[in-house]
């Protein structure tokens, strides 16, 4: 309960601070390329349950049927505003909406799509047992994923055979131990490997 209250209180008061950023970033992605700013993908929540994550538009309309991986800071689906809001996780902005709704809770287990999640065996099923949140140990541990999986011959298996199962035992290791102090812990160290 007092989690959940710390989520609304924390994500209005960022929603109220950050507005005029958001704002501004939905002019320039309408005026980059043609689709609306907000970008909806269908993700696995609390319960296995699927939600309506959002974010503000990176790629050219159309590009997530071309694949779900993104692979390195050249993919060609990726605008040029779009590259620059992603160095900066500022795309995930909109997900502050997702925890005030109650899809989401600011740290836990990132959601992951629908296609890998039907690969989770009965232990890493476990990581559905609470909120997906906007940042976790993995999300820290892996800020640069986009390059190692640039750096892959096959990005699909690095994904699926290294870093998805590395993420869901970091998950896991969340579950056990986490707390008040774990979660603003995990914030904190969110916000410097961003911007540092």
């Amino acid at each position: 309960m007092l989690k959940r209250f710390t989520d609304i209180f924390l994500s209005t008061i960022a929603v109220l601070v950050l507005l005029p950023i958001m704002l501004v970033i939905s002019i320039i992605i309408n005026f980059e390329s043609r689709g609306g700013f907000f970008y909806f993908q269908n993700r696995v929540g609390k319960n296995n349950c699927d939600f309506k994550l959002m974010k503000f538009r990176t790629m050219f309309v159309g590009s997530d049927k071309k694949g779900l991986i993104t692979v390195g800071t050249n993919d060609k689906r990726i605008t040029g505003f779009g590259k620059f809001i992603r160095k900066f996780k500022l795309d995930e902005l909109p997900q502050l909406f997702n925890i005030i709704l109650g899809d989401m809770s600011i740290v836990g287990p990132r959601p992951e799509v629908r296609k890998y999640v039907n690969l989770y065996n009965k232990e890493q099923l476990h990581v559905l047992s609470v909120r997906p949140g906007l940042t976790d140990y993995a999300s820290i541990e892996y800020i640069e994923e986009n390059k190692i999986l640039a750096e892959s011959d096959d990005a699909e298996k690095m994904y699926v055979e290294k870093i998805m199962p590395h993420k869901l035992e970091l998950n896991l290791k969340y579950i056990k131990n986490q707390s008040f102090a774990t979660d603003f812990k995990i914030i904190f160290k969110t916000a410097f490997k961003i911007f540092s």
